[in-house]
């Protein structure tokens, strides 16, 4: 999650029940997928509907392909395994889906994984649309434009195949496709007056979690602020994890996605609203993304680090969906806004400094690492260094005189509200300056 500002006092979305844990084991048009079968003219498209749930209960899928396990995490239907991205079209056809819109980006689709996802989809007899102009931190125009791609599509389903770009804007989608109005009026917490379209994620790295989570993070196109837009009803209703597809992301990319799920579960661990469900999900997040990290940059095809990368992920994302983050992703923000540097490497420069200073007043023993907080913020360092990504502030191109103005931002973020050490705008300049 990438943080975002912050909207009045959202209602709190129920704390999920534990879930079972595993071992470890710009852009182009929207255009159809060749696969998919013909599809008769569409007349003027009315009201869409919520999307019934099929009759049929769920298929044992577990039983059925060894290596393949599906549970409830989270109140969300988790499906995992390698190759589970085949089974899309039998999962759609359970959330009643009939027309499809698909939503990615360009890298993603070029790797092959959004038609892959269409192709199943036909196979099981439905009708697959592909929408890929989705950039990196998602505005309220490509939200836009994916509504009006998803009305003219008379879409009944939703899929989000990608990183957490992809997944915001399927969310985003959804909220105006049903609800109508602006991304600005979802600011906040649970704002949707009308049922939401069933969606499924599929998360093609392993980094935000967001398939896990009710929010969406959305830019203002004019300002590029982003907004934090959630509610219940805009989480995926099933996730596919499919390990396979991490193999063609590119390492900067799975570089600063992987420091950004790690952070997620440093951050959650420790923050206001932690309780003992979430901070489970924490530190089964750390135990399986922390030991496979390094491996899985070194060797994005090997299946068991790659696996373990995207539980691992997904389990961080899930306990950020039943507590929040801190002052790290609050900093991250500007970074991203101001600077450009992509959300995971902003988090990245900027987490050492933040642990190293809650731990003065908190414990992140936890987590389950073997150390103090100045070990575990010397540890997240070395990664972030083998990672090859920046070390400090000015190494990626930040002014000094930057500072201040970010500070003001920072203070702003609603995930700054959740740090468990009070973070007020001195602090927050403190914190750059200790990152700088």
């Amino acid at each position: 999650m990438n943080g975002a500002a912050a909207p009045a006092a959202p209602a709190v979305p129920a704390t999920p029940a534990t879930p079972a844990v595993p071992a470890a084991p710009a852009a182009p048009a929207t255009s159809a997928v060749p696969a998919a079968p013909a599809v008769p003219a569409v007349p003027a498209a009315p009201a869409v509907p919520a999307g019934p749930m099929a009759a049929n209960p769920p298929a044992p899928i577990a039983a059925a392909a060894p290596g393949k396990w599906r549970a409830a995490v989270g109140g969300v239907d988790v499906v995992c395994g390698l190759g589970a991205l085949a089974d899309l079209g039998d999962l759609a056809r359970e959330l009643g889906g009939r027309r499809v819109l698909v939503v990615s980006d360009p890298g993603v689709r070029a790797a092959g994984h959004a038609d892959r996802a269409s192709e199943a989809l036909a196979a099981a007899g439905l009708a697959p649309q592909v929408f890929d102009a989705v950039g990196e931190n998602p505005t309220t125009l490509e939200v836009e434009a994916g509504r009006d791609a998803a009305a003219g599509w008379r879409a009944d389903l939703l899929v989000g195949v990608g990183g957490g770009s992809a997944m915001d804007c399927a969310k985003g989608i959804n909220l105006l496709l049903t609800n109508g109005g602006s991304m600005e009026d979802y600011r906040g917490f649970g704002r949707a007056a009308r049922p939401l379209l069933p969606a499924i994620g599929i998360p093609a790295t392993a980094g935000t979690g967001s398939e896990a989570q009710s929010y969406a993070l959305i830019s203002r196109a004019e300002t590029h602020e982003k907004m934090a837009c959630g509610d219940r009803q805009a989480r995926f209703r099933t996730v596919v994890l499919d390990a396979a597809l991490l193999a063609s992301t590119p390492r900067r990319v799975a570089a600063a996605a992987g420091i950004d799920a790690i952070a997620h579960a440093v951050e959650s661990l420790v923050c206001r609203r932690a309780n003992p469900v979430s901070r489970l999900l924490s530190r089964a997040a750390w135990q399986l993304l922390e030991p496979n990290f390094l491996g899985h940059l070194a060797a994005p095809a090997d299946a068991a680090a790659a696996a373990a990368m995207l539980l691992g992920a997904h389990l961080a994302g899930a306990a950020i969906e039943a507590s929040m983050l801190g002052a790290a992703h609050a900093c991250a923000n500007p970074l991203t806004a101001r600077h450009g540097i992509a959300h995971g490497a902003a988090v990245a420069l900027m987490l050492p400094a933040v642990v190293r200073w809650n731990g003065e007043v908190v414990s992140y023993a936890e987590l389950g690492f073997a150390g103090s907080a100045e070990q575990l913020a010397a540890r997240l360092e070395a990664l972030r260094a083998a990672a090859g990504l920046p070390a400090t502030l000015r190494e990626a191109g930040v002014e000094a005189a930057a500072l201040g103005g970010m500070a003001r931002e920072a203070a702003r973020q609603w995930t700054a509200g959740f740090n468990p050490r009070a973070a007020g705008e001195p602090d927050l300049l403190r914190l750059y300056e200790l990152a700088y």
